[in-house]
């Protein structure tokens, strides 16, 4: 930092500036790698930039002046910035990036040259690191300057301090270029230190390296100057240097000088003095050189006084040496130079153990030499002998340790190329066998411990110099003298092992662990037989279970030495090998080591599976014979997670791989009795297997794995050898034996590491070329030996078809051709040895197994094809057998068939529908063949899919057929007929109650009370007459009194029917090209449905037409899919006929109990007449009738049959009145049963028919059908006008009672809408009964009746009941019985009901008619339609995509209909199922075909309607009496005046609310 321009100030003068610090630890970690963050250090600065004095230097601190001062030594400000959280650096900083490179110097070099070059600078530690490397040549010093303190003299101020520090030789001479301030930085001669402004104790910590060549060093000190600066020039350039320190880099004993702070001595003088080194080296460089002179002064009493060149002023500085060649140890020198200094040897041969491991590795070959140099030349000394050897004992360990384990290489380099000491060997010999032999010495014992430690190199040395010995003087100067020595300290090893274990445990440890590593050495110098023979001995000597695994260990690296490789060797060490193996592996070993052991086995057999190792099949049969069935039993007795079980394995295989055919015979033939081999077969047998099933390697180990079955396989070869030449015959048959045999072969041949087909291509044939497809040639063998059995085969029927299967089922063509031909065998061997003449043993098995394994996998359509083509072949060409045996073969592809489609729904589909479709068609097979063990499995898999969507209702018709199989009876159940791990019953009536409560629970969820109702009387007989479980029939009756009362009050939407029918090719089979009826869930809309249903065929196109399909579609490969909703057709039982049964009653069998389904489509017959269009309109009517009632085990079934017949246009309008009548009856009765109802639905109900606008939609029938000329051209439909006309005239009674009610209820708002209606309604009555007669009702049809307390039931009068109750009167003088009428017409005579018969019954026995067009628009819409005379329909209506109404259930709802036919006001919304009858009182009911249209039709019985699928044909239309005859009283008349007062109408029942309608099948 120069001074400012001004008067001539000093230049080259270093001042402190500031400091800049970052923390790298994270870097330096690894934790941050970021190389494209640039970091920023904050620089902090030290002086302000004012002039404080006249001279003083320029400074300015960033911070405030009394923070950092500006002659604060750096070293304090890096410390103030660490500590500090922030610096107010202003902006002043470095930028810089940084990079961690991993690797040594030489790697990182390499890897990332284009970082680092050799212009890069490289900073070394200072210090050694944690591990040094023999070729690290160094010899740096880094010297520290302190701090000092120096005296002001005669200045007033304190001096401006500058240290110059350079290095010098003892001459004088200035030493160049030998400082370096820092890292790849040029040497320089002078370093001069910052200066601190007046400052009396500076403090530098500035360090610099001193490199100075190895053979200088002692030669050489550094020297320090020191000066005051002035900041002008002038009188700069007068000042001299005021003092000098020094410091010597060799101490006077020969040794470095020492790490640590040292004082230097600061003389003074003139400048001449100072730089005459002669005259300063005398004098003592450090103060405590000073005060040792002093003393030895004193001690002299020598007058020694501090010579007057020295000063007050201290000066400090530290040193570090980081040398590999020079030493800071004095006991190592005087080693080192043992020679000059003699009487110390012993000294420093004891002090060597205390130096540093770092000074003696720098020191090895040195110190070594001096070590034998001792040891041989001081020869005549024993002392040094001990010495010698504890030192060179110490050095080996040293060695051993990880710090300098790199110095291995260096001492072996040493002992082999370096070491000369011939003699040695006799000296170390002796020592080492002197310390062995006195092992019981415990002041010796960490000695010899220390050496058994370094015995591998003790004998390098030891052979080494035996060798140097021999090749220089020959075996004969010695004679045997070596060889005993070797034998002595074997006989004093087996001394110390044999003695007591308390005694040296850690000696007899070591000894093991150790001794073996000299085999190799030993070996070069010594017979090798013999040596093999001293190990036994030293092995025998260890008593039996002491040191198990040390023993063990000794014996591995025994055999891991090159003495087990030589044949002969082998010879004397494998029997006591294998004896010790032998004890270990006993079944009485009480605590086996079997880690030891398995990696003992495993090196005995590597080195015999070598080829360099010599004749070695004696050796495996010694193995064979003594250790296989031991290691075998270890196998099977040992956990197959323990972590050795995988070396044992791999033991037992290579001993299997290594012996040759001849061993397989010899070891049979070692075997005494006949039963030995067959424990030995079962065994091996059933281990194998075990071995097969639970892999002891991981999957991906393909090469273990794959050696394994090559190894298993032949040795399972070599065995069906001996079974077939011992356990073959009558007499000798082995039955477990050869099951055994088999169901091993199976377990190999299905292994999943032998099926290749589910590799990559590339590593299939990888194994195919090295191992070949070894599935192959088991199933060849299994075949074989199928056919070898003959008479016995019939003893492995039905046991082996399921492991036949499983060879059959794996995807190889040749061995699927090969084996199936089995099962043929199998069925005549059953046909012709059972003694029945069948093969059901075979059948039942094979259709069990086959299910199983289908299920779990296996098994494809190639596969079907094959077994059917092969058991065809086969059973054709038997005499017996080909009748049955071909229904069987198509029997079995069939069900493979359905398993195939099962499988792959539930493997691969996620539609639950699909899923249970397959459960049913596999569940159905079982059924016809009377399995029940399956049937009832997959029924259970049903159950959990209908449980797991909610489907509660199917999932209780699913237990359902599970209890059918069951009987009230204390029969014990069979156990396929529990299949159930949650109900351990014994009996079968248990397990049916269990059922029957789950089942219960089901249909309660499912809202099915009456079906629950239904089990529940069953139950309740049982727990009541049977059981006598009293407190179970309570609970039970408890449940089934919430279910009365569920029917009655709970909300209970009804589901929708729609009609699915599939067409294409592009359909799986159980789909292709049928239709289905579904039943919808709660509230589901057809778009919902539909919806639903693409999701599951995301390829399928949606049909527009309700059409059925032509040919054309349905061969198509597409999916075409079409969807229409239908109406259930209502089956009342017969108990409910003629009784007046509640709404919430009836609304059950709406929707459930059904069987048919219908769809009515409007279209036109003849020409369309302009004036009314209703004329020609005529209803197609198709019922669909399915495979079994709704709900069942599915929701949805096949069509099974399917009726067509044509509506006329006068039924149609039949039809229509007798709705409306129904619609007005019950809402009359509902507002005069329950007050309190709102009057709006009423009211509109009221003015949608009696409007003049309207007049009840009376004037098209009047146009259609009530003229002459309808008449002439129809007279067949006489009867059919009559009853039209009656309905109008029975619609006007209703009216009236309406409008008295609507009257009672009126409010002030509502009162001109009834004086309207009333006014038009006199109108109009008057116009009917003048036309149509009148007719009146009973009373009990209006009045009300008490009902029972809290009763909400309201019984549901339908349109024939009305007919029946009114009387048509036809003079005014006939006084009606209704006390409502306003007014008596005259009625028509001679109108009796009979006349109806004939068409009620012929439309009756045509199917339930069902009404599907829109009964409500808007008036403006009625009028519109009306106006237009373009009302053409074809045969196939259009389905539109969404329905504007919810009404509109079916699509040709969408059809617009003539103005006579709107029957209500557009705001009343007829009730389809989407809210509960009770939520909804006053809605009017819908004109759907849900409900049969008569509470108690008989014809419901006669003509079977309901019951039967296929509708019966009308009648005859000639003769329509004698059918009206036959139902004449099955139908009643309308009563007469006269009988209405002898028999008075049934009493309606109690109050309802809910006003669903109901059709009636009685008037089709």
């Amino acid at each position: 930092m120069e001074l400012k321009e001004g008067k001539k100030h000093t230049c080259g003068l270093r001042r402190p500036f500031g400091v800049a610090v970052m923390d790298i630890t994270d870097i330096i970690h690894g934790k941050v790698d970021d190389e494209e963050k640039q970091h920023f250090i904050p620089f902090q600065q030290i002086a302000m930039e004012t002039y404080i004095r006249q001279r003083q230097l320029i400074m300015s601190p960033l911070i405030t002046s009394h923070v950092i001062g500006e002659n604060e030594p750096l070293t304090s400000v890096l410390n103030k910035v660490i500590a500090a959280k922030e610096v107010n650096h202003k902006g002043q900083g470095l930028w810089i990036s940084l990079k961690l490179l991993p690797g040594d110097l030489t790697q990182v070099q390499k890897n990332f040259s284009h970082l680092v070059d050799r212009s890069t600078a490289i900073a070394r530690k200072m210090g050694f690191p944690e591990i040094i490397l023999p070729g690290d040549v160094r010899n740096d010093i880094y010297v520290t300057l302190i701090h000092g303190e120096f005296d002001k003299g005669k200045k007033k101020t304190p001096k401006n301090v500058e240290v110059t520090m350079s290095v010098y030789d003892e001459e004088g001479k200035l030493l160049e270029k030998a400082i370096h301030p820092g890292a790849g930085y040029e040497g320089i001669s002078e370093y001069k230190s910052v200066v601190y402004y007046q400052v009396k104790q500076p403090s530098w910590y500035e360090t610099v390296k001193v490199s100075i060549a190895i053979e200088e060093v002692t030669r050489c000190h550094i020297r320090f100057t020191f000066r005051h600066r002035s900041s002008q020039e002038s009188r700069d350039k007068s000042e001299r240097a005021f003092g000098v320190a020094f410091v010597k880099l060799m101490n006077p004993d020969g040794t470095t000088l020492q790490d640590g702070r040292h004082d230097l001595v600061v003389y003074k003088g003139d400048n001449k003095k100072m730089e005459d080194a002669k005259l300063y080296l005398t004098l003592p460089g450090t103060k405590v050189e000073m005060e040792e002179k002093e003393l030895q002064a004193s001690k002299t009493l020598a007058n020694f006084a501090p010579t007057k060149d020295s000063t007050k002023d201290s000066f400090q500085i530290a040193t570090l040496i980081c040398s590999t060649k020079l030493t800071q140890n004095v006991d190592l020198l005087g080693l080192l130079n043992w020679r000059s200094n003699s009487q110390n040897i012993k000294h420093n041969l004891k002090k060597l153990m205390e130096v540093d491991g770092s000074e003696i590795v720098k020191f090895l070959q040195d110190t070594l030499d001096a070590l034998f140099n001792i040891m041989m030349e001081m020869s005549d000394n024993e002392t040094y002998d001990f010495l010698v050897f504890d030192a060179l004992v110490f050095i080996i360990s040293l060695i051993g340790d990880i710090k300098f384990q790199h110095f291995n290489p260096v001492l072996e380099t040493y002992i082999y190329k370096h070491f000369s000491a011939t003699l040695a060997y006799v000296k170390l010999s002796k020592v080492l066998n002197f310390y062995v032999a006195n092992a019981d010495d415990s002041s010796k014992t960490e000695l010899l411990f220390a050496a058994l430690k370094a015995l591998k190199y003790l004998f390098r040395f030891i052979i080494q110099s035996r060798v140097l010995y021999l090749r220089f003087y020959g075996q004969s100067e010695d004679g045997d003298e070596f060889n005993n020595s070797i034998r002595q300290l074997f006989f004093a090893f087996n001394t110390l092992m044999d003695r007591p274990l308390e005694e040296a445990v850690k000696i007899k440890g070591a000894a093991l662990k150790y001794l073996p590593s000299i085999i190799n050495d030993v070996k070069l110098v010594f017979d090798p037989v013999e040596l093999s023979t001293l190990f036994c001995k030293f092995i025998q000597s260890i008593p039996d279970n002491q040191l198990v695994r040390q023993k063990l260990n000794c014996m591995t690296k025994i055999v891991e030495s090159n003495l087990f490789r030589q044949s002969e060797c082998r010879d004397v060490l494998l029997p006591l090998l294998i004896d010790q193996l032998s004890g270990q592996l006993d079944d009485n070993s009480s605590k086996p080591d079997h880690e030891a052991s398995s990696q003992l086995l495993s090196n005995i057999l590597e080195v015999l599976d070598r080829k360099d190792v010599g004749p070695t099949a004696m050796h495996v049969q010694l193995i064979m014979e003594r250790l296989l069935r031991r290691i075998n039993r270890t196998v099977i007795g040992m956990s197959r997670q323990s972590p050795q079980i995988g070396g044992f394995v791999a033991c037992m295989i290579a001993i299997l791989q290594q012996m040759d055919d001849s061993h397989y015979s010899h070891y049979i033939s070692t075997f005494k009795t006949r039963q030995d081999i067959i424990d030995f077969l079962m065994e091996t047998f059933i281990m194998f297997k075990d071995l097969i099933g639970k892999n002891v390697y991981a999957k991906d180990w393909m090469v273990m794995n794959m050696t394994q079955s090559r190894v298993f396989l032949r040795a399972i070869n070599q065995f069906t050898e001996v079974l077939t030449k011992f356990f073959m015959d009558q007499t000798s048959f082995e039955l477990q034996l050869w099951n055994n045999y088999f169901h091993l072969a199976v377990a190999f041949l299905t292994h999943e590491s032998l099926q290749l087909e589910t590799f990559s291509q590339a590593k299939r044939n990888k194994i195919v070329k090295k191992y070949g497809d070894m599935r192959k040639e088991i199933g060849f063998r299994i075949r074989d030996m199928w056919y070898n059995l003959g008479p016995h085969k019939i003893k492995f029927i039905p046991s082996m078809v399921g492991p036949i299967l499983e060879v059959t089922l794996t995807p190889e063509v040749e061995l699927r051709k090969a084996t199936i031909p089995i099962f043929f065998d199998m069925m005549q061997c059953e046909f012709n040895f059972s003694g029945n003449g069948n093969f059901h043993m075979f059948e039942n098995e094979l259709i069990t197994k086959l299910d199983q394994e289908v299920e779990g996998g296996r098994g494809d359509e190639q596969y079907k094809v094959l077994l059917e083509k092969l058991l065809l072949e086969h059973c054709r060409k038997h005499k017996y057998l080909s009748g049955s045996g071909e229904v069987f073969a198509l029997l079995v592809s069939s069900l493979l068939e359905n398993l195939l489609d099962y499988r792959t729904i539930i493997m691969h589909d996620e539609s639950k529908e699909n899923r249970m479709s397959c459960t049913v068609n596999v569940l159905n097979f079982y059924k016809e063949k009377k399995r029940e063990d399956i049937y009832i499995r997959y029924l259970y898999k049903l159950r959990d899919l209908h449980r797991d969507s909610e489907n509660y209702t199917e999932a209780a018709y699913t237990l359902l057929l599970h209890a059918e199989l069951l009987q009230w009876s204390d029969k014990p159940c069979v156990p396929h007929l529990l299949q159930r791990d949650s109900y351990y019953v014994y009996t079968q009536q248990e397990l049916k109650e269990k059922l029957y409560q789950e089942i219960i629970s089901y249909f309660d969820k499912g809202k099915m009370w009456e079906k629950a109702i239904k089990l529940s009387k069953e139950l309740a007989e049982t727990y009541e007459s049977k059981v006598f479980d009293y407190e179970g029939l309570g609970n039970l009756l408890k449940k089934r009194a919430s279910f009365y009362e569920n029917i009655i009050k709970a909300m209970r939407p009804q589901p929708e029917y729609f009609a699915v029918g599939y067409y294409g090719q592009g359909f799986p089979s159980f789909l292709r090209n049928k239709i289905f009826i579904y039943r919808g869930k709660e509230y589901e809309r057809r778009e919902d449905f539909s919806l639903r249903l693409l999701t599951q065929f995301p390829n399928a196109e949606k049909m527009t037409s309700t059409t059925p399909p032509g040919e054309e579609i349905k061969s198509s490969p597409k999916q075409y899919m079409q969807c229409f909703t239908v109406k259930p057709v209502m089956s009342l039982p017969p108990s409910y006929k003629d009784k007046p049964v509640p709404e919430q009653i009836l609304n059950y069998y709406r929707a459930n109990e059904v069987q048919q389904f219908q769809y009515s489509r409007p279209f036109r017959k003849g020409e369309k007449d302009p004036d009314n269009e209703f004329a020609t309109m005529w209803i197609e009517r198709t019922t669909y009738t399915t495979a079994y009632t709704f709900p069942g085990i599915l929701k949805w079934f096949e069509v099974k049959q399917i009726s067509t017949e044509e509506i006329s246009p006068l039924e149609n309008a039949i039809e229509t009145m007798e709705l409306t009548n129904e619609k007005i009856s019950n809402c009359v009765q509902q507002h005069a049963w329950d007050r309190a109802l709102s009057v709006h639905p009423l009211s509109m109900l009221l003015s949608g028919i009696v409007d003049p606008a309207v007049m009840g939609g009376y004037s098209n029938y009047e146009k259609a059908f009530f003229t002459e000329k309808y008449l002439q051209e129809h007279p067949e439909d006489q009867e059919k006008i009559e009853l039209l006309k009656r309905l109008i005239a029975l619609q006007m009674p209703l009216l009236t009672e309406g409008i008295r009610i609507h009257g009672e209820k009126l409010t002030e708002q509502l009162k001109p809408l009834h004086d309207r209606l009333s006014s038009c309604f006199r109108e109009l009555k008057e116009k009917v009964e003048k036309l149509y007669g009148v007719i009146t009702l009973p009373p009990n049809l209006t009045e009300r009746k008490q009902s029972r307390t809290g009763s909400i039931v309201l019984p549901y009068i339908m349109s024939s009941t009305l007919r029946r109750l009114s009387i048509t009167s036809v003079t005014s003088s006939v006084i009606s019985t209704s006390s409502n009428s306003s007014d008596n017409a005259p009625s028509r005579p001679g109108s009796d009901g009979s006349i109806l018969e004939p068409l009620l019954e012929r439309r009756a026995s045509s199917g339930a008619r069902v009404e599907d067009l829109p009964l409500k628009e808007d008036t403006e819409n009625r009028i519109s339609k009306f106006k237009r005379k373009d009302w053409s329909l074809s045969k196939s209506q259009v389905i539109a995509e969404k329905a504007s109404e919810p009404d509109l259930m079916s699509p040709a709802r969408k059809a617009q209909r003539p103005k006579s036919l709107q029957l209500s006001d557009n705001r009343l919304t007829p009730f389809h199922g989407s809210s509960p009858p009770q939520s909804t009182p006053l809605s009017p009911p819908p004109l759907t075909p849900k409900a049969t249209r008569t509470l108690s039709s008989p014809s419901l019985q006669t003509d079977g309607l309901m019951t039967t699928g296929v509708p019966p044909p009308p009648p005859p239309k000639s003769k329509p009496y004698e059918s009206g005859q036959r139902n004449s009283t099955e139908i009643a008349p309308p009563l007469p005046i006269r009988r209405e007062a002898k028999v008075p109408p049934p009493p309606p029942p109690k109050t309802r609310k809910s006003g669903l309608l109901s059709s009636e099948p009685g008037s089709q």
